[in-house]
């Protein structure tokens, strides 16, 4: 059984500062997971499965169109869940589609909450640390282009890793 996550990765320099503010925001989880907009969240998948899962995610990723994030701005899902994030001012309607179509696959996953993209830079810190966030980031705002996503997977270290890219548009 390994632990999967399907994201979009947020590409350089980019990926790197969201991380380092999470980081000072003192988030323990910051080295652990490399800033993306997630699709699938983590989701056990039996290895049986796992190709299976894999064809699927490049089925639906063919027929996929790249196109461009725009984040802007800080949101948060308290006091529901003690996080803050950036925001999807762009490309919200392709990642909400992109994560149903690969939640409609072979791999069956319930969502606690429903879908909503966007990056985490702040999550489970007093609240204290979740303001600072909320507020340093408040003006953040960056634009880049989509053309695929990755499958993460949890190592035996905590740590998440990219495994395989699947490029959009690829028959």
């Amino acid at each position: 059984m390994a632990t999967i996550g399907v994201a979009i990765a947020i590409p350089e320099p980019h990926g790197a500062a969201l991380q380092r503010f999470r980081e000072d925001f003192g988030d323990p989880m910051a080295c652990q997971i490399p800033a993306h907009i997630t699709i699938l969240p983590p989701t056990e998948v039996p290895e049986e499965d796992r190709a299976r899962f894999e064809h699927h995610l490049q089925w639906v990723c063919a027929g996929f169109e790249p196109f461009e994030v725009h984040l802007r701005g800080t949101g948060t899902f308290r006091p529901v869940s003690p996080v803050v994030f950036i925001q999807l001012a762009a490309g919200i309607a392709q990642c909400e589609w992109l994560e149903s179509a690969v939640r409609s696959g072979p791999v069956d996953r319930d969502l606690e909450f429903n879908y909503h993209p966007h990056v985490t830079v702040a999550h489970h810190l007093p609240d204290a640390a979740l303001d600072r966030a909320f507020t340093e980031l408040a003006s953040y705002e960056v634009r880049f282009p989509v053309d695929a996503v990755h499958v993460y997977e949890h190592g035996g270290d905590g740590v998440w890793r990219p495994v395989t890219r699947f490029e959009f548009g690829l028959a």
